[in-house]
């Protein structure tokens, strides 16, 4: 436990945090929405402070992070908590556990044992990720801070609810990051995650500006987010806003949770929101969670041949040299290529 960065205090020994984008007002004695900010007596402390509930070697496809030193490893790492609600998430058991129960389980890890554990493992990243990055912020900024000094590189896998400041702050020790862009309506994010569409859109277009490498990735629920309109609406923001050289990967939603009534995601519709994120000239489109789909292979948006082949997470084939396609030399856009 540790004094949280990024507060206001209040009368009424109240205070409101300011590290996203739900800025809680937060009674002594009460916590925010992510349920491992609590105040005491008008202080506000970062309950999961050095208390990771998961932490494991990846694959940084797993993220996922294409671009970012393909088929590299990369060290994961969570605490109990998140800022959202939503009703599929994968990682519930963490995520919502500290809502749920106040359970703030985990194992005291220290930043620097993070980060020696990352350099025996042979890994290039750190990831923050399976809960919500920012809601163990300054965790995640200790270690950062430690990796970046000893040349390992940081990401965030985020629904991306973050304040500017905050990210502003830790932008010199992240280098790329993986934001969900969950649907393109307001009535999804109110209903589905508990936040707002447009407060996401202008992290992601911060990210941006502060020149942070970035993935988009949308998980596509059958009857809720996947109309031919709304996934052209998304990559047609991520052309406009961000630039066709951003990544966009599109993934098959299965029942979980509190949504184990809607239906998989066919294939065929995986395949249909590729269509559209090239048809609008993306350089980049992938589809995920159907291994063994060619929406899981990078194209060489020039000449079109096969750069990167890959089955789930595995690489087979690599004709990248210098960052370059090797059958015609345009360069790829991404970190470690």
């Amino acid at each position: 436990m540790q004094e949280a960065s990024f507060y206001d205090k209040a009368e009424g020994r109240k205070v409101q945090c300011r590290l996203c984008k739900h800025r809680c007002i937060i009674a002594s004695g009460k916590r925010g929405i992510c349920a491992v900010r609590e105040n005491r007596q008008g202080i506000l402390y970062a309950l999961a402070y050095g208390m990771p509930c998961a932490y494991h070697v990846d694959p940084i496809e797993k993220k996922p992070l294409f671009h970012c030193f393909p088929g590299s490893k990369t060290f994961s790492i969570a605490t109990a908590g998140c800022n959202f609600q939503c009703l599929n998430c994968q990682n519930y058991e963490i995520s919502q556990a500290s809502r749920e129960n106040k359970d703030i389980s985990g194992q005291a890890v220290t930043p620097e044992e993070v980060v020696e554990l990352a350099q025996q493992s042979g890994c290039r990243n750190i990831s923050y990720t399976y809960t919500e990055p920012t809601i163990f912020y300054e965790y995640a900024f200790d270690i950062a801070k430690l990796a970046k000094e000893n040349g390992i590189y940081n990401n965030f896998v985020t629904n991306g609810y973050i304040e500017e400041e905050p990210l502003v702050t830790i932008r010199p020790y992240l280098d790329a990051a993986n934001i969900d862009l969950k649907g393109f309506n307001e009535t999804f994010y109110r209903n589905i995650c508990g936040a707002k569409l447009s407060r996401v859109l202008d992290t992601i277009k911060l990210y941006k500006k502060l020149g942070i490498w970035i993935e988009i990735t949308t998980l596509i629920i059958p009857a809720y987010n996947d109309s031919e309109a709304e996934l052209r609406a998304i990559a047609q923001f991520i052309k406009n806003e961000l630039g066709t050289e951003t990544p966009w990967h599109v993934s098959a939603f299965y029942p979980i949770y509190k949504m184990l009534d809607a239906p998989r995601t066919p294939p065929k519709t995986l395949h249909r929101a590729r269509e559209i994120g090239l048809e609008e000239n993306l350089r980049y489109v992938y589809e995920g969670n159907i291994p063994g789909s060619d929406g899981e292979n990078t194209y060489c948006y020039n000449c079109n041949k096969l750069i990167i082949r890959r089955y789930g997470y595995s690489i087979s084939d690599y004709n990248i040299k210098n960052s370059a396609c090797q059958f015609c030399g345009t360069i790829i856009d991404g970190i470690g290529l």
